[in-house]
């Protein structure tokens, strides 16, 4: 036997064969959420970029109805900042309707600011969707291929058993499914460690900027004049 990937592939078992096709299975959920979540960040990143300027402009000149309209635009739609500002604008609009504003600010200003938490909480949520997946098969992988690295060494010995020797002839089936098995499962698990610890930053970041801008958004109901 010749220890190229097409002969090692040829003698593994059923066994190995399982835990590649595992292995396949997880590899390719993680590359799904990789992609998924990579272009979700993106246009949030974009987008509320984009937005934020301009929900900051029409704050400065009182257009509280204008800032909800483009809060809800479609252009906004990926946008941390803008599903978490709206609510919180809401409900200062509605405050303000209800006429709970002119008699208590604080308490009103409080019902903003539990409002902002929700959503933070949501969004939250959402950003982080798929990521324990990745998180669950970078630390799973290495020990799926490395049940298969064990039936590969037991049909080593078993082979040298048989023959009553330890030639590499007697060894070979079980020495293929080792090292695939065992290289596979690092394969998969290397990136979905890296994709989680990348993307787990992004989402951290998020929610430095939903906190930041929602502080801003409670201080700007503070200072406005009733």
């Amino acid at each position: 036997m010749q220890f190229d990937l097409r002969s090692m592939a040829e003698h593994m078992g059923g066994v190995a064969w399982a835990v590649v096709i595992v292995l396949f299975i997880m590899s390719i959920y993680s590359i799904a959420v990789m992609i998924e979540r990579y272009f979700t960040y993106k246009k949030a990143t974009e987008q509320s970029r984009k937005y934020a300027p301009e929900v900051a402009r029409l704050l400065k000149s009182g257009n509280i109805k204008q800032a909800i309209d483009i809060s809800h635009g479609v252009g906004v739609k990926y946008s941390h900042l803008a599903q978490v500002l709206s609510v919180g604008l809401q409900e200062w609009q509605y405050q303000q309707e209800s006429g709970e504003v002119q008699r208590d600010k604080e308490g009103a200003v409080d019902a903003a600011k539990r409002a902002i938490q929700r959503a933070t909480a949501v969004k939250l949520a959402d950003l982080k969707r798929g990521l324990s997946g990745l998180a669950t098969i970078g630390a799973t992988a290495p020990f799926v291929g490395l049940f298969g690295t064990t039936f590969g060494i037991i049909n080593a010995f078993s082979g040298m058993a048989l023959t009553g020797s330890g030639g590499i002839a007697a060894i070979s089936a079980g020495i293929a499914e080792a090292l695939i098995t065992t290289a596979f499962g690092l394969f998969v698990a290397v990136p979905a460690v890296w994709a989680f610890n990348y993307f787990n930053g992004k989402v951290e970041g998020f929610n430095v900027e939903m906190d930041n801008s929602s502080s801003e958004l409670l201080d700007y109901f503070i200072k406005k004049n009733v």
